[in-house]
């Protein structure tokens, strides 16, 4: 009996440990100074799909990683315009942007694409559930039932928090900006990254 107790528990323990060390969930959003998780994702650019990897970009230098609610939504579609408008500038500044939701490769495909939103400039990647972005701290809401896009489709994934990461090429969190906690519009997450980025 006490054999089987102590059998359960070491499975329990090591699966927690598992979970610690490949940082799947972290209980509060990362911050300065934190080594960004790295991660593959399915992502888009400019309609084509292909393997968005984060390891990859840090190689070529820093990293804006900004995670939105939903393409095709408002402030969403203002940020995606605002990151395509200053997008040389951040090449620039050698640094690579990705945008990051839990929309579906289909529509990231349509959303990138789109010459009033991203444009082809920069990659958007699907997260559909929310697993990349929990290991940022950030935690998906629930989908909605009767939510539709500008386009009037229905919006049937979760919303992760509009949160922007940027990251040295040496793979740590150099700042972090949300709309939630630091009250600032889309628009602002470039800017602010877009400073930052310069003054690496």
């Amino acid at each position: 009996m006490y054999k089987k107790y102590y059998c359960l528990s070491f499975l329990i323990f090591s699966f927690s440990l598992l979970v610690t060390r490949s940082g799947f969930a972290q209980s509060t959003i990362l911050s300065k100074g934190d080594a960004a998780p790295v991660f593959t994702a399915q992502a888009s650019l400019a309609g084509s799909a292909f393997n968005f990897s984060l390891k990859t970009a840090l190689a070529k230098g820093p990293v804006v990683i900004y995670f939105y609610p939903s393409a095709y939504t408002g402030g969403c579609d203002a940020e995606a315009h605002a990151f395509a408008e200053l997008s040389d500038k951040f090449t620039a500044a050698g640094a690579t942007i990705i945008g990051i939701s839990a929309d579906d490769i289909q529509r990231l495909n349509s959303f990138s694409s789109d010459p009033n939103y991203c444009a082809g400039k920069f990659p958007v990647a699907s997260d559909p559930g929310g697993q990349i972005a929990a290991t940022y701290g950030l935690t998906m809401g629930a989908a909605k039932l009767g939510i539709k896009d500008v386009r009037g489709i229905d919006l049937t994934h979760g919303f992760i928090p509009r949160t922007t990461f940027v990251i040295d090429k040496g793979g740590k969190i150099v700042a972090v900006f949300s709309s939630a906690t630091d009250h600032i519009s889309p628009a602002d997450h470039v800017d602010k990254a877009l400073a930052i980025v310069k003054g690496l």
